[in-house]
């Protein structure tokens, strides 16, 4: 018989998983009743390697904005006294997003027979994160589920103004990077193979660094797939090893270390955890799962793991600001001094707020100054190609009509 892993939740509403043999789910089911418990989700041993082992899709089926839109309407029809099955089948009928407009739709219904929204959101954690169920179950729990929408709305707002200026500040060094390989792919396959014939009928001897230019030229116009294929597989081998743990250890390490990425990447992961522990607590959510929750959240190793460790030291009576305190080196300065004031005034979460709206700007400000410093680099890269290129075709025409002359 096949183990079944389960998610099951007993008549008093608590969740509980774990592994049983049956024959068949109908079996599994009528197991868990026996005990007491209602089958909410399984999954055989085979199928969960399936999934396990399958490729996901690296793009978000859905955006940040259709987030921000949703919740800031479903925060308007709530305060109008709507019900939310009513606003969430006003929702689905507006959104264009097939993906959503499914989950959307199937939320309505299980609210409709009695579930709690927090429970139906918890079922597509794809599109709702655990801060965002959290937050909404504390707002149920608290009857302050119209503040939480205002919070949730302004969190995701947030996470999107920093994201967008970020992709701001790199779209001009993009575009020339993207000018000078479509530009060179257009020389090496164009250009260079027509100058081989009229090297070759000059009947000269070649600099070293002509040769090079013209083999490469003639190589990538006999194999123009590896021009197409090549970035391809360097960009999913990529993929594939940041996908892996390891992986994503060797990345973060990088950028960490990396002299002017490094301000960067603490600037914007710290923004976005504080951020983070700034909208749970506000909500009320208890700062160990405050703590919980962002540190499943935030993107970086090295903060995940500060963060778990001082949920730990927590955990045994330490204040956040003296758990902080080992990982000054990692979070900006000042970040654990401002904590520590917060705990004495009693307002660490105002602290935070604030603490979160500075240091998106700065994260800002970095990508800024760092775009500005990489476009005269960009520049100079350009201009020494192009006089590499110029100076492998003059020098050739120049001994020719040299010899010529003579």
């Amino acid at each position: 018989m096949p183990n079944y892993f389960y998610t099951a939740k007993s008549f008093e509403g608590e969740s509980q998983k774990g592994v049983l043999d049956a024959k068949d789910e109908r079996e599994l089911a009528q197991s868990l009743k026996n005990q007491g418990l209602i089958l909410i989700q399984c999954a055989t041993q085979e199928s969960k390697e399936k999934r396990t082992l399958s490729i996901a899709l690296p793009f978000p089926r859905i955006s940040l904005i259709e987030k921000i839109l949703m919740i800031r309407n479903l925060g308007v029809m709530f305060s109008t006294g709507l019900p939310l099955v009513k606003s969430f089948d006003i929702l689905s009928a507006q959104t264009k997003n097939k993906y959503l407009k499914k989950a959307l739709t199937n939320i309505k219904d299980q609210i409709n027979k009695g579930e709690n929204l927090s429970d139906a959101l918890s079922k597509f954690p794809d599109i709702f994160s655990e801060l965002f169920v959290n937050m909404i179950k504390v707002g149920e729990e608290s009857g302050t589920l119209d503040e939480i929408f205002q919070i949730l709305s302004l969190q995701l707002t947030k996470e999107h103004d920093l994201r967008s200026k970020i992709k701001n500040a790199m779209i001009y060094p993009s575009i020339i990077v993207m000018v000078m390989i479509v530009v060179g792919i257009i020389i090496v396959t164009v250009v260079l193979p027509s100058l081989t014939v009229f090297f070759t009928s000059l009947n000269v001897n070649l600099p070293i660094y002509t040769k090079i230019l013209l083999f490469v030229g003639g190589f990538l116009l006999k194999q123009w797939y590896l021009l197409i294929v090549l970035p391809i597989s360097l960009a999913l081998i990529f993929w594939l090893i940041i996908r892996t743990r390891q992986g994503k250890w060797m990345i973060d390490t990088f950028l960490l270390k990396a002299p002017l990425i490094s301000p960067i990447i603490k600037k914007s992961n710290s923004a976005f955890l504080i951020r983070s522990l700034s909208s749970l607590i506000t909500a009320g959510v208890p700062l160990i799962r405050s703590l919980e929750i962002s540190s499943k959240i935030v993107g970086n190793h090295y903060f995940r793991e500060a963060i778990m460790d001082a949920e730990k030291k927590i955990r045994k009576g330490e204040k956040l600001s003296s758990a902080l305190k080992p990982y000054q080196n990692l979070f900006p300065f000042g970040v654990v001094e401002m904590v520590e004031v917060g705990e004495e005034t009693g307002k660490t979460s105002a602290i935070l707020k604030k603490l979160a709206d500075f240091y998106e700007q700065e994260a800002v400000n970095a990508i800024e100054k760092l775009s500005i410093l990489i476009e005269p680099i960009l520049i100079i890269i350009l201009g020494l190609a192009v006089g590499i290129f110029a100076l492998s075709i003059i020098q050739p025409m120049y001994s020719s009509l040299k010899s010529v002359n003579q």
